[in-house]
């Protein structure tokens, strides 16, 4: 497989608006061939996968500055009548919202936090928002950093670039890259398909800037397989959009109150566990 040389001009033409074109040019020379990330269509999918998750490599750190209703909303698990905590006390202020939400005490799903300002310490960082001290500690370890290292290194337009190759590698996501799936790099990334429109227009941008041709839709006569994943309060995504159009109720992206009480009462009818929790058993009845 031939190696392909990436120059500033391509960069700076598939990351429009980005005033430190240098700077993230230097760290990609520097960064990619350690993760043999060489051809153009390799490069054209992790520079087209960031570009979406980043705004064009500009929005390097989790916004945690949430108003008391995006509280409600978005962290509804955490946030509402007693005995959950008043989110009017944590509105505007990431840090405190960060250690709560994020430290392993309170959450369900844990990341690792379990020292006082984990949360806040290992927020979302990066191209690919790294976040957790579990994650910061395994990105760590591959270059010679304690996870407290790597989060000031993160924060860096070199080690923004390498925890994102770091991720890449670990998702075996070159392999894929080589078939030029779009969806399948999609879906490994965000767990679904959101943005896969303004992801796939980057990256046919990305191969025509750097010469290439842009790969033929590919046609099949089976329909893909959805991965589904575990949702309840508080969550968001594809999982939830088609736990909502199953129950015939506004399909938001957004688990809230009023989706758990439906998804409740539906399980109850059902047989199951009514926990409000769409876990694998309740998937696979309501979703197939």
């Amino acid at each position: 497989m031939s190696k392909f040389e990436l120059t500033k001009e391509m960069l700076a033409a598939m990351i429009p608006g980005n005033s430190k074109v240098d700077m993230w040019y230097d760290a990609i020379v520097e960064i990619f061939p350690k993760y043999d990330i060489n051809t153009p269509e390799r490069m054209a999918g992790f520079i087209a996968q960031c570009a979406h998750e980043s705004n064009n490599f500009k929005s390097l750190e989790e916004n945690l500055n949430y108003s008391e209703s995006a509280l409600n909303r978005v962290f509804g698990r955490y946030f509402g009548k007693a005995p959950k905590r008043d989110a009017k006390e944590y509105a505007r202020n990431p840090e405190k919202i960060a250690n709560y939400v994020y430290m392993d005490e309170f959450r369900k799903y844990k990341m690792g936090n379990v020292k006082e300002g984990d949360g806040w310490l290992f927020r979302g960082r990066g191209l690919k928002q790294l976040t957790g001290r579990e994650n910061y500690t395994k990105f760590g370890k591959t270059v010679g950093m304690t996870a407290e290292q790597a989060a000031e290194y993160v924060a860096t337009e070199k080690g923004a670039i390498e925890s994102a190759c770091w991720f890449w590698k670990t998702a075996k996501l070159n392999a894929i890259a080589d078939k030029c799936d779009i969806v399948k790099m999609t879906k490994k990334i965000n767990g679904g398909d959101i943005g896969l429109a303004d992801r796939t227009k980057r990256y046919n941008s990305a191969i025509e800037i750097m010469g290439g041709k842009i790969p033929a839709p590919k046609k099949s006569s089976k329909k893909s397989k959805v991965e589904y994943v575990t949702v309840t309060t508080g969550d968001s995504g594809d999982t939830v959009v088609a736990v909502q159009k199953a129950l015939g109720i506004g399909a938001d992206g957004i688990f809230g109150p009023g989706t758990k009480r439906t998804l409740r009462a539906w399980q109850a009818a059902n047989g199951l566990t009514a926990d409000g929790v769409a876990g694998p058993a309740t998937l696979k009845k309501l979703l197939g």
